[in-house]
């Protein structure tokens, strides 16, 4: 995290996924949302991107993210899990579809932060993970951490 960044909330189910390459992005949000994230922490354990749209006017939404209603709120709080405009560059746009049509890549939202007063989203492109990947990680992690005792022991004699 760069300086002048202040972390809002970060997706747990990123270690589902090998991400290849992260984008930051800008958001569309109505003013109740922002006085919320200034308070509590949104979800984005079940956010997803979809793009939609003709070919010449496709567009990114981030779905599914759970911000809550703000407690001083009035009649026209916002909904939380409406479905919120991502702001990117057309070029960002038609490298993301490109990539999930023809590779069956993901995107997913992987962290959610305030860069400047203005609230961002880190995206990833990346691919879902199997089950025995996961169980790869994990045994590989446990015997780093084992091979790190042995050493620290053996230090200590």
């Amino acid at each position: 995290m760069s300086e002048g960044e202040k972390l809002i909330a970060s997706n747990p189910s990123r270690s589902d996924y090998f991400i290849d390459e992260v984008v930051e992005a800008g958001l569309v949000l109505v003013g109740t949302e922002i006085k919320s994230l200034r308070t509590q922490s949104p979800n984005l354990r079940d956010a997803f991107v979809e793009l939609s749209g003709s070919a010449a006017q496709t567009e990114a939404w981030l779905v599914n993210m759970h911000i809550a209603p703000y407690s001083h709120g009035n009649i026209w709080n916002h909904e939380p899990l409406r479905r919120r405009k991502i702001l990117l560059h057309r070029h960002q746009i038609d490298k993301l579809i490109g990539a999930i049509t023809q590779k069956g890549y993901s995107v997913i939202p992987i962290r959610m932060y305030f860069k400047k007063g203005r609230a961002k989203v880190e995206l990833g492109l990346g691919k879902g993970k199997k089950k025995g990947d996961k169980t790869a990680r994990r045994q590989e992690t446990d015997r780093q951490r084992e091979m790190d005792a042995a050493i620290k022991s053996k230090r200590r004699g």
